[in-house]
């Protein structure tokens, strides 16, 4: 009995044994976010999240960002995208960032003001003129400097993408001057730096979330809101509204965002090859941003009376809200908005 009980051991051993080498062999995921393919080398899979829909410029934009990323590390890096804040809005995904369940997102600048005031300079209305301008700033040293704030705060940010120039629509009339804005009750973002200045030039800004402006224009809860052009033709804001007026008062970037948790374990290779795609990719997005402006504007033209207003008429608005812009300076430091401004005005001449 005792011999059969210790072959009965030794065979459930073997049978164990073989168990376990038969799951290792079978099994192709490994920790960390990475899997193993039939040849044995490590695949790491990239969480990639927006916002915007699939058809959207950011979203064809981080579809590209995808192509070239696996394409140029040979598959050995793979970018599963989700779209429609499928994942959750821009400052639930930054988070998830910085908690490290997520390794990529593109949102606009705004959420990150909230951890880094000096990202609300972008914020300032009448800043740009045209997208030139914002492309030399943000590529360059103050875009940079911005840039380098990230990584304390457990972000890596490889790229400045395109969101757009924002435009004003009512059902009151067209604003061709200051004065137009007069009484106007404007939706607005939760943005204290576009609420005062909308006061300064004597609209009502009301900060409302998102997802309830088509409901508040078309019961007149508001006369207005204010929105990039593919924005304002996709949620059939001309369905609620009479007017648009091109006011590029403010201008909005995106920017690309990495887990720096995810990103320090990165070899240096695979790191450059991220930030070659995002910015590759960015000048893709970027191209798209632009060309679905002028398409927008097309189509809202048969929709939707339009109107241009003057660089004259915008540069009586910039002085309107100088006060605004002089106080948030030197909340957000006076030094680097001096340099911006400085700058400006080099690309101006």
């Amino acid at each position: 009995m005792k011999k059969i009980a210790a072959v009965r051991k030794v065979t459930i051993g073997f049978l164990l044994m073989g168990l376990l080498f038969l799951s290792a062999c079978g099994s192709n995921a490994t920790q960390g976010g990475t899997k193993s393919n039939n040849q044995g080398n490590q695949t790491k899979v990239i969480k990639a999240g927006i916002g915007l829909n699939e058809d959207h410029p950011q979203g064809q934009g981080l579809l590209k960002f995808k192509e070239i990323v696996e394409e140029k590390s040979g598959g050995k890096l793979k970018v599963q995208t989700y779209f429609s804040a499928s994942l959750g809005d821009d400052l639930k995904m930054t988070e998830a960032l910085q908690g490290g369940t997520q390794e990529i997102t593109i949102p606009s600048t705004s959420p990150l003001a909230g951890m880094i005031k000096e990202f609300s300079i972008f914020d300032f209305p009448f800043l740009f003129n045209t997208a030139e301008e914002a492309d030399a700033i943000l590529d360059g040293s103050v875009g940079n400097k911005l840039l380098k704030n990230l990584p304390e705060h457990g972000l890596i940010g490889l790229a400045y993408w395109e969101n757009g120039f924002r435009h004003v629509t009512n059902s009151k009339h067209p604003i061709n001057t200051a004065e137009d804005f007069k009484g106007l009750k404007l939706r607005t973002m939760q943005n204290k730096v576009h609420i005062d200045a909308f006061k300064q030039l004597g609209a009502n800004p009301i900060p409302m979330a998102f997802s309830e402006v088509f409901t508040a224009l078309e019961s007149k809860t508001v006369d207005g809101q204010e929105n990039p052009l593919a924005t304002i033709k996709s949620n059939k804001y001309y369905e609620v509204q009479d007017y648009l007026s091109l006011t590029k008062h403010v201008y909005t970037p995106f920017v690309f965002l990495v887990s720096k948790k995810f990103w320090d374990n990165l070899s240096p290779e695979e790191q450059q090859i991220l930030k070659d795609a995002a910015v590759e990719a960015g000048k893709y997005q970027r191209e798209l941003s632009r060309e679905e402006d002028k398409k927008s504007l097309e189509e809202l033209e048969t929709k939707i009376k339009i109107n241009e207003v003057s660089d004259e008429e915008r540069q009586k608005m910039a002085e309107a809200i100088k006060p605004v812009i002089d106080q948030y300076a030197k909340e957000f430091g006076e030094e680097l908005v001096n340099e911006m401004y400085s700058q400006l005005e080099k690309i101006r001449q």
